[in-house]
């Protein structure tokens, strides 16, 4: 492994980010899993600042990680007090971890505007809550806030703030880019003065504020940067800190430097997109390395390209990290894609080009209308099946639905819907709190009795878009339904200048691909059957 530091700290700063609010037993779900990822130090909070932390580092007194080391987060004295009387460095202490990060001030114009105290008392405030906590056995870490600003302002009282925190015992000095302005030349030029005046105990904490941080972090790591400080998915203040699932296998993969094992690295996108749902956060699509969309393809010449020669079109092979590669259907689609994505769901169209044709031109049409199969693969398998001579398991007849508001009554949303199973008519009646909700427990009485994987169905997603906002309310829409069941989602997309006609059409296909699915599987249990190719 190599001597470069992993240090999370999604737990402290990660937590700041806006829409983020972690509870204690979220904090000790998302600690368990940075320990698995191989992180080096696990930044748990700041005890003493609120509630949550405090009890978290409480929970966690004894633990011992896997991998990690955890961390509790604090400022250094306050001025003109002494270390062992500053309650919150007490509180620092009693959080009884093998390692305190002390952030500081190295900014000559934050010391007089915030702590409005001197420069040389901010100095000994450095220099006299290290030397106090390594005196109790502690491993220290020193944060310089703005360090990079102030080294703009006053390079040699910045670099002053550096030397008190190394003389008092720090064994690392976190640079930080605080404002998250800075360029990854400055950053460069900078890092590599400090490593050259007192050694390998830099770190580099980076904010992205100017879409950098990534960048400096990995300038920083060339110019002789120990530890690398970041967050799970970029959580961060404002715009964020420097996002570990992209530093990873940048430093590893693009760099040679093995900081986490092979085996963990597979586990990446896994346990981003865990971390996502315990944050309630998902991490955008476009993510590199683990978002949904890092190896996903939808040109029709890319599709063709990466058929032949899969290296065209991906920079590393995705199940390095735990991803995998996808192709999505779109009017850019050609009959590359249509052959990729069959194949992707079990079906060989390689014989049939006039049936890939085929196929490949409908979609055209119907993108052309409005509809959207890239976010819509259960449609479009069932397109497939359709063009192969695939008979629907349930055909409509027809449906009403009623919407019915009086003075002093609750709404009332009904729908009567008549398919056609087997060559009988089946006709039922539901309610529901809106007509599409209504039209949905109509459909599933319908079809349940003799189709009984629907009853292990829901739908998790519902969503509808104006086509062209210039036609108002007559304009076409597109909606798009995720549903689901205990073992995998699919999604499905009906259009129609009638929304309610669109999203008949979305739920019906919903419907339709869980009995063809079950069907596919022989009709085993959702949690015991494989997974097909959908995701």
């Amino acid at each position: 492994m190599s001597a470069l530091q992993i240090y999370d700290t999604t737990l402290r700063d990660g937590a700041q980010g806006v829409g983020i609010n972690f509870s204690v037993s979220d904090k000790l779900r998302i600690a368990e899993q940075l320990d698995q990822l191989g992180v080096s130090v696990i930044e748990g909070g700041w005890p003493g600042s609120n509630a949550t932390d405090t009890d978290f580092f409480a929970q966690m007194r004894g633990h011992r990680f896997d991998h990690a080391v955890l961390a509790a987060f604090g400022a250094t004295r306050r001025a003109h007090v002494r270390a062992e009387d500053d309650p919150q460095l007490r509180a620092l202490f009693e959080a009884g971890t093998p390692i305190v990060t002390l952030v500081g001030k190295s900014w000559d114009r934050q010391v007089a505007d915030v702590l409005r105290t001197t420069n040389q008392e901010n100095v000994r405030m450095i220099s006299d809550s290290v030397r106090w906590l390594t005196a109790q056995g502690r491993r220290v870490v020193f944060d310089a806030e703005h360090f990079f600003d102030g080294q703009l302002s006053d390079p040699d009282y910045a670099l002053r703030c550096l030397e008190a925190a190394i003389e008092a015992g720090a064994e690392t000095v976190g640079l930080c880019d605080t404002r998250g302005g800075m360029l990854p030349d400055h950053i460069q030029r900078v890092v590599g003065e400090v490593v050259a005046r007192f050694g390998p105990v830099a770190g580099i904490h980076c904010h992205d504020d100017s879409g950098c941080a990534v960048a400096n972090t990995l300038a920083a790591v060339r110019a002789g940067a120990t530890q690398v400080q970041g967050c799970v998915n970029g959580y961060g203040e404002r715009t964020g800190n420097a996002n570990l699932c992209t530093l990873i296998p940048d430093l590893q993969l693009k760099m040679g430097m093995p900081v986490i094992s092979e085996e963990q690295l597979h586990r990446l996108t896994v346990i981003a997109r865990d971390v996502a749902e315990i944050a309630n956060v998902a991490p955008p699509h476009s993510a590199p390395y683990i978002g949904t969309s890092a190896f996903t393809h939808k040109g029709g010449q890319h599709v063709d390209a990466m058929a032949k020669a899969i290296y065209t079109y991906q920079h590393i092979d995705p199940e390095v990290v735990g991803n995998r590669r996808q192709t999505v259907v779109s009017e850019l689609s050609g009959r590359a894609t249509v052959l990729t994505k069959a194949a992707d769901f079990g079906v060989d169209l390689g014989d049939d080009q006039a049936l890939v044709r085929r196929v490949a031109e409908q979609v055209k049409q119907l993108e052309h209308r409005g509809y959207s199969f890239e976010g819509a693969e259960a449609s479009f398998e069932l397109l497939v099946h359709r063009a192969r001579g695939h008979q629907p398991p349930f055909t409509l007849i027809d449906y009403i639905t009623l919407i019915e508001q009086r003075e002093g009554r609750a709404m009332v949303c009904e729908a009567t819907v008549k398919v056609q199973i087997d060559g009988v008519a089946v006709h039922t009646a539901g309610e529901g709190n809106g007509p599409i909700n209504a039209l949905d427990a109509a459909l599933r009485k319908a079809l349940t009795p003799t189709f009984p994987a629907i009853g292990e169905t829901q739908l998790f997603d519902y969503k509808v878009r104006v086509l062209d906002g210039q036609d108002g309310t007559a304009a076409g829409v597109r909606v798009l339904i995720e549903s689901g069941d205990h073992r995998r989602r699919w999604s499905t997309v009906g259009c129609s200048t009638n929304v309610i006609e669109a999203s008949w059409m979305a739920l019906a296909d919903a419907f339709e691909f869980a009995i063809v699915d079950c069907r596919r599987h022989g009709g085993a249990h959702p949690e015991t059957a494989e997974p097909a190719g959908l995701s």
